[in-house]
């Protein structure tokens, strides 16, 4: 009795798992998007091709069972078979045709699917027309929330995605810090948003509805309520809702977005009526902080050659995340080694990065600053093993004529 009780409790306990996951693959299998819709035909497709060769192997395996049972006299037994080309063929072609039919599946699907890939249809028998522009939305993935930019209708949005019916969609996907996967599964397939790197997707929706959006990639403590509402509306419903958002918004500019990427959970709908120039640019290439240099200002640098050494004063304004601290929950610690007030784990550091050790303790075979482990000469520089170097510079081994070593290597024999 005890037993029992103890798998019931277990069964209900994973319940609410098996509807969500029950409810997931329904809206999988019956989406709302033409790209999803065909997503779900290869999914059957693929599956029907593999029952092609599963079933068959089943049902000989229970005849063959049945009919060569220790209890069936009349079963012909062969002791001394051990080959038959007809049994050859079908067991090696009927397999073989299966796997060239995937691969063929396969190959056209992956092209004709390819979620950079603009949309050429509608659907199944609308193709897209100049009547028909795409709608461009750029996608970044906050901790733990979803911000959505209009740039055509120069608004933004927190957890609310909107599209029109029957209407291209150019989906422009990026992360501020944690990477994370932009997934409605009525619309299209999972596709990755990654900081610092601009995913797209391609997609359009062709029902009404209001559908589920979320993260498909666990990001930290507040994952599970990152989620989202995206409302496919005709297209006077979708231009009511665009001046709503411009109506009841407030303006998002460079210091207001510092403030919403702060990291928070279960995030209402947020509304912004107008959008700062270059913002979207700003997040993806990590230079929406004051005095951070952008990504691709310093892959320009980097094609030209780098900017020598001169490019010291640059340290501080390549330093991302460093003022990140989710609370035991995100980046790390605040800063990162070279960060101007950042903190720093322990340990020695000197010479070679000009910065003192955070540590007392002196590695073995290092010797500390300032120490008599070496004799200083007229120049100021430090002589290791007693004798000097004639040059000035530090000498190394019983001799001035020993080989010069960098000064960074504060090595003792």
């Amino acid at each position: 009795m005890v037993v029992l009780l103890q798998r019931s409790l277990r069964a209900l306990a994973v319940l609410p798992l098996l509807l969500t996951l029950g409810g997931c693959n329904l809206v999988v299998m019956n989406p709302s998007g033409f790209i999803a819709n065909q997503q779900a035909n290869l999914i059957l497709i693929s599956t029907g091709l593999m029952l092609l060769i599963i079933v068959p192997v089943i049902i000989a395996t229970l005849l063959f069972a049945w009919r060569y049972r220790a209890s069936n006299p009349d079963a012909k037994y062969d002791g001394d078979w051990h080959h038959s080309t007809r049994l050859e063929v079908l067991i090696w072609t009927a397999p073989l045709m299966i796997i060239i039919a995937l691969g063929a599946v396969t190959w056209i699907s992956t092209h004709l699917l390819d979620p950079y890939r603009p949309l050429d249809r509608i659907d199944a028998v609308r193709p897209v027309t100049a009547e028909t522009p795409p709608i461009t939305v750029e996608v970044v993935a906050l901790d733990w929330k979803w911000m959505f930019f209009y740039p055509e209708y120069g608004i933004a949005t927190i957890n609310e995605l909107a599209a029109p019916v029957d209407r291209p969609i150019n989906f422009k996907i990026t992360s501020s810090a944690i990477m994370n996967t932009f997934y409605v599964p009525a619309l299209a397939g999972m596709i990755y948003a990654m900081p610092g790197m601009e995913t797209k997707l391609h997609a359009v929706i062709n029902k009404p509805g209001v559908y589920e959006g979320m993260s498909a990639n666990y990001s930290g403590a507040g994952f599970s309520n990152m989620h989202f509402k995206f409302h496919g509306l005709a297209q006077g419903d979708f231009d009511a809702w665009v001046q709503k958002v411009r109506t009841e918004g407030q303006p998002l500019d460079r210091a207001r977005y510092l403030e919403v990427e702060k990291p928070s959970e279960a995030e209402p709908v947020h509304y912004y009526s107008s959008v700062e120039d270059g913002l979207y640019q700003a997040v993806l290439n990590m230079c929406t902080a004051p005095g951070k240099m952008c990504m691709d200002e310093m892959m320009h640098i980097d094609m030209q050659g780098g900017a020598g050494i001169e490019s010291a004063e640059n340290r501080d304004r390549l330093i991302y995340d460093g003022h990140r601290n989710h609370d035991g929950a995100g980046h790390g610690p605040e800063g990162y080694a070279g960060a101007s007030g950042g903190s720093e784990a322990q340990g020695a550091t000197f010479p070679a990065s000009g910065r003192e050790s955070r540590s007392q303790e002196t590695p073995d075979g290092v010797a500390p600053m300032g120490s008599s482990g070496g004799q200083s000469d007229s120049s100021g520089h430090e002589g290791h093993g007693g004798m000097n170097s004639m040059s000035g510079h530090e000498g190394h081994g019983a001799s001035s004529g020993g080989e010069i070593a960098p000064n960074q290597l504060n090595q003792t024999n």
